[in-house]
């Protein structure tokens, strides 16, 4: 159609290459003149302009869980630690709004991971990790990246950030704390058992009850789950229908520190994944090698045949099952894709080889 200087060109779908564009179905990120938004496409931003005069908002209101995807393989360490060159700071973007991210196996051979979440108001950091010396882990420089990034193409000038642990007295998810004791526009959730009850609503329901952390429009769920820690929290969140467990239920080698508190947790977990939509379970670790039942050891910074992270819903009925097979007993107590030490050494050896699993020697080096 010709153009005079006055005119606004007009979106034509016959001219598009597509010839399916005049369904209007085929391009719903592609006409010019549409919402970010749009009816059925509530789950991706890709037609965010790249300098947004004003704060982009997005709909969390999706159908079904959010897409995402964690179709990758981890960074897995070295045999000699000084000479790793992978990032001190794995970062993976599930999707616009979510992010997973792995501290480097040669810094600390717990390799925990971390979760920053975005909403139209606020994001929220989900653990910090085993390491404060910045030098060797510079997390709060990563995520504040990730945060400007996310900032400018939102067209926002500043997101404030929620700091939030899955546990306080978990070591390998709180020492990167300190590097953001001094950052603005910043609320760090106490790590004290009672203030961090208090901080959530929960002083008079816990271990029962829920809280919530508000981003605007994407509300995560806090629940208590003691354990594995007395201060154990998991949360959920609905836009992606993610549950991040931490140190309570993951991938490796699960540590019981109170039996009657770790059957309980499960069982709140069960209810409530009953009850609301759950597609993953993101745990704080991997221990585990893809080989059903076998598992790295205590401080190995080489793991080159890890499982993956995400687990199913169905992994919380499988954990709560072989906690009450072990209730009261002291065991090492081996299931395919975790492993329960319930009053023995993390360091045990001999343990109850589950029935009907093919015991698989791993390929070495492990």
């Amino acid at each position: 159609m010709p153009q005079t200087p006055q005119s606004k060109p007009t979106y034509n779908p016959a001219l598009s290459g597509n010839p399916q564009s005049t369904t209007l179905r085929s391009y719903p990120n592609g006409n010019p003149d549409g919402s970010y938004n749009p009816h059925g496409v509530r789950n991706t931003d890709s037609a965010l302009p790249l300098h947004p005069a004003e704060p982009v908002v997005h709909n969390y209101d999706a159908e079904g869980p959010a897409a995402g995807r964690l179709g990758f393989r981890w960074t897995y360490g070295s045999n000699v630690a000084a000479k790793n060159r992978d990032p001190r700071v794995q970062v993976v973007q599930y999707n616009e709004d979510t992010f997973v991210m792995r501290q480097n196996v040669c810094i600390d051979w717990q390799a925990p991971f971390t979760h920053l979440l975005f909403g139209n108001e606020a994001a929220l950091l989900i653990d910090t990790g085993a390491t404060a010396n910045a030098d060797y882990y510079p997390f709060r420089e990563t995520v504040d990246a990730v945060i400007g990034r996310w900032a400018d193409a939102r067209g926002r000038k500043t997101v404030p950030l929620t700091i939030a642990m899955t546990s306080g007295e978990d070591v390998a998810q709180n020492q990167g704390l300190v590097q953001f004791m001094d950052r603005p526009d910043t609320t760090i959730v106490p790590k004290p058992l009672g203030l961090m009850k208090q901080h959530y609503g929960l002083s008079s329901s816990w271990p029962g009850g829920t809280g919530t952390i508000d981003l605007g429009d994407r509300a995560i769920t806090v629940i208590p789950t003691p354990g594995t820690h007395k201060d154990g929290v998991s949360f959920y969140d609905p836009y992606c229908d993610i549950l991040f467990t931490g140190d309570l239920l993951f991938p490796g080698c699960i540590n019981i520190s109170n039996e009657g508190d770790f059957i309980t947790s499960l069982e709140r977990l069960q209810s409530f994944a009953a009850a609301n939509p759950v597609e993953w379970i993101l745990g704080g670790h991997i221990d585990m090698m893809f080989v059903p039942g076998k598992h790295y050891p205590r401080f190995a910074s080489y793991k080159p045949y890890e499982r993956v992270l995400e687990m199913t819903p169905a992994m919380i009925d499988d954990a709560l099952a072989s906690a009450r097979e072990v209730q009261g007993r002291e065991a090492k107590f081996i299931r395919p894709d975790f492993v329960l030490f319930n009053g023995v050494s993390p360091d045990a050896r001999a343990g109850e080889w589950p029935e009907g699993v093919p015991d698989i020697t791993p390929p070495r080096p492990y």
